[in-house]
């Protein structure tokens, strides 16, 4: 099976769990091309039998050049399998109200781009202080601080559960998502 991985990223976390994805989808005898939606401006999607998007949430929004690609391509996405992958640093705790958001924000994405995934998976993200500036740096320490994580400003987090993701992408294959 021929499987499309697209992702937009900010900071790099997507991107790291789109490479495990492709790297899963290989090892179970799939063929995947993985891309930055920026670079896919006239990919042929009618070639793929599955899709897979990710992007992250920042300031409730998904990148815009995610909303781009998934509008351009909204006609060949709704005839494919597809899985949605929705990082953010909401998904690695349990508080309803966050995840009430996480289900806002995804809603507020599908109803603009005019599409709607046939699976959709919140995956967890990382603090990636390596990338922040210095003013990030400091939203994201009191957003830690709110959530009564303690965090090194000067290291990275990580939270994407891989064993908890590849189980979701094998059960997506095995379903008729």
């Amino acid at each position: 099976m021929k499987i499309f991985v697209g992702y937009a990223s900010t900071e790099g976390q997507t991107r790291k769990i789109c490479r495990f994805v492709a790297d899963h989808l290989v090892d179970v005898g799939h063929s995947v091309e993985l891309l930055d939606v920026d670079a896919a401006e006239g990919l042929d999607m009618a070639r793929f039998d599955r899709v897979i998007l990710a992007g992250s949430l920042h300031l409730k929004r998904f990148q815009s050049s995610l909303d781009g690609f998934v509008r351009a391509n909204a006609a060949v996405l709704a005839a494919l399998p597809s899985l949605f992958l929705a990082v953010s640093l909401a998904a690695a705790g349990d508080d309803a109200e966050d995840w009430q958001g996480l289900r806002e924000c995804m809603a507020q994405f599908c109803a603009d781009v005019r599409w709607q995934p046939a699976r959709v998976e919140h995956v967890a993200g990382a603090f990636r202080f390596t990338e922040y500036d210095f003013f990030k740096s400091l939203a994201m320490r009191y957003v830690a601080r709110q959530r009564g994580q303690v965090v090194d400003p000067h290291a990275d987090r990580e939270y994407t559960d891989w064993a908890a993701l590849a189980a979701a992408l094998d059960d997506w294959l095995g379903g008729s998502a």
